[in-house]
């Protein structure tokens, strides 16, 4: 995680062509996000409805990278 980095909690609502998803964070807003490279090497599925953590960069807070997903 860079120190410019953004990192928030939200639940995926709709899953879009070439692994991206759109995401509702906590707080209520809805991000653009792609797959990180861990989780499309380990070919870990992303579903509507899991829990995911993403990463957003500061200066474009409505596209996200998702880095983890919870249970």
């Amino acid at each position: 995680m860079d120190k410019n980095t953004i990192r928030k909690n939200g639940q995926v609502i709709e899953a879009l062509p070439s692994t991206t998803f759109r995401v509702r964070l906590d707080e209520g807003e809805e991000v653009l996000c792609h797959l990180a490279g861990k989780l499309r090497m380990y070919r870990i599925k992303i579903l509507p409805g899991d829990k995911v953590a993403v990463e957003m960069s500061p200066y474009d807070p409505k596209r996200g990278r998702i880095v983890y997903r919870g249970k």
